[in-house]
């Protein structure tokens, strides 16, 4: 739901701008301009800084893939941050990794020698 009244906010921003830049003001340019750069600062806090923080305090719902030939153990919220935990069977590695749209800033443990007690 947060999400939806987000994007409502951000499409009213801009088509409030269109109104009174280029309606108003017959700036239609400026208009066209100032309402494309407030969709595009939305779209990229949405994805980069907002999506974690709204599924964590206010539901929702994110997606996050196990990469190939890796087991998952465990997925913690740190912070805002979301870190989760797989086995890698290959290499006998647990890896910790923050998930972070965009690759942005992504924090990474490795432990060697993990035997995790699930990784049957």
């Amino acid at each position: 739901m947060i999400t939806y009244l987000y994007w409502i906010g951000a499409l009213a921003l801009a088509v409030l701008s269109l109104y009174a830049l280029g309606y108003r003001l017959k700036a239609w340019k400026g208009a066209a301009a100032t309402s494309i750069s407030i969709l595009l600062v939305a779209t990229l806090a949405y994805f980069f800084h907002f999506q974690q923080i709204f599924v964590k305090h206010w539901g929702g719902v994110m997606s996050v893939s196990v990469p190939e030939g890796q087991k998952h153990i465990a997925a913690t919220w740190k912070d805002d941050h979301l870190w989760i935990e797989n086995y890698d069977p290959k290499t006998n590695t647990c890896i910790f990794k923050e998930y972070a749209r965009g690759a942005t800033l992504e924090g990474k443990v490795l432990i060697k020698n993990c035997n995790p007690i699930k990784a049957n």
